[in-house]
C-alpha cells in the first residue's frame, strides 16, 4: 500500500533522540520509515516531544494529527507513563483512548509495544509490571480498534547494548534502524532488510567503571532535574515542540534546535 500522509505521534523516541546526525538533527525511526515511504507527493509530520505521556499525547499531539488529514499514523509511546509511577489500571486507560482516537480519523494505524528495559534501570523490577500492563493494553487496543501491531516487546536485542544510547534507555542509531526495520515489516513495505539483521559478536560487557560512570552521567542528572521540575511544576517536555509539526516533503528539514 502506498501512503502519502504520514504522521508519527510520540515521546523522545519518536522525535528521535540518540539517533543524531552529523548536523546537530536528530534523526530517528520515524525519519528512517519516511525515506523509505518517499515518493512525489509524499509529505511527513512528525509530532512526538520528549518527556511525553500518553495522557498528555492525547490532548496535545492527537488534535494536530487529525487536522492534517493523514492516511497513515504511528504512535510510540508509554515509556514515560511507566517511569511515572502511573498505575497499570491508568495505563490501560490511557492506552485505549489514545488509540481508540487516533483510529477514528486515520485509515491506517500502527502502535508499538515496548521491550523489556527494566534490567537496564536501577530498581528496574519495580518497572516490570507496568511495561506488562501496557503492552497487553496495546495488543488489546490495536485488536478491539484495527490498528497494526508492531510487537517488539520479544525481541531478543533488547539485551544487546549496542542498540541504545549512553542512558541504556533510549535507542543508539541501530536500535532506531532496527525499529524501523520492524514497522515497515508490519506495515508489508519492502525496505533494506538489513535493518533486522542481528548484529555480529556480541558487545563488550560493561565493566564496574563503567556502570559507575553510568550512575554518575546518566541516573544522577536525570533524577536530580526530575526531582527539580516535580519541585518547581515543570513537566518532561515542556518548553520543547515538534520538530516537524506540519506535514511536508521529506526534503524539507526542520531548523537545527537550540
Amino acid at each position: 500500500m502506498t501512503y502519502q500522509r504520514f504522521v508519527a505521534l510520540g515521546d523522545s523516541c519518536t522525535e528521535g533522540l540518540d539517533d543524531l546526525l552529523p548536523d546537530g538533527r536528530y534523526r530517528g525511526w520515524a525519519d528512517r520509515v519516511a525515506s523509505v515511504l518517499d515518493a512525489p507527493g509524499f509529505r511527513y509530520a512528525n509530532l512526538g516531544v520528549r518527556g511525553r505521556r500518553l495522557d498528555q499525547m492525547l490532548v496535545e499531539q492527537v488534535p494536530s494529527a487529525a487536522a492534517l488529514e493523514p492516511d497513515l499514523v504511528v504512535i510510540f509511546g508509554g515509556g514515560n507513563d511507566v517511569m511515572s509511577g502511573a498505575s497499570s489500571a491508568v495505563i490501560a486507560r490511557r492506552v485505549d483512548e489514545l488509540v481508540r482516537a487516533v483510529t477514528s480519523f486515520a485509515p491506517t494505524v500502527a502502535v508499538f509495544t515496548l521491550s523489556d528495559i527494566s534490567h537496564r534501570m536501577p530498581f528496574g523490577w519495580r518497572l516490570r509490571p507496568r511495561i506488562t500492563a501496557l503492552n497487553d493494553a496495546v495488543r488489546l487496543a490495536a485488536s478491539r480498534y484495527g490498528a497494526v501491531l508492531v510487537d517488539v516487546a520479544d525481541d531478543e536485542c533488547v539485551h544487546d547494548s549496542r542498540y541504545f544510547g549512553p542512558d541504556r534507555l533510549h535507542l543508539s542509531s541501530l536500535g532506531h534502524r532496527r525499529l524501523a526495520g520492524h514497522l515497515l515489516s508490519a506495515l508489508e513495505i519492502p525496505f533494506d532488510a538489513s535493518w533486522l539483521t542481528p548484529l555480529e559478536g556480541s558487545a563488550a560487557p560493561a565493566s564496574v567503571a563503567d556502570h559507575l560512570r553510568w550512575l554518575r552521567d546518566q541516573v544522577l542528572p536525570v533524577a536530580y532535574s526530575r526531582s527539580r521540575n516535580r519541585l518547581i511544576g515543570r513537566q518532561p517536555g515542556d518548553g520543547f515542540r515538534p520538530k516537524r509539526p506540519e506535514l511536508a516533503p521529506l526534503s524539507l528539514r526542520p531548523p537545527v534546535a537550540g
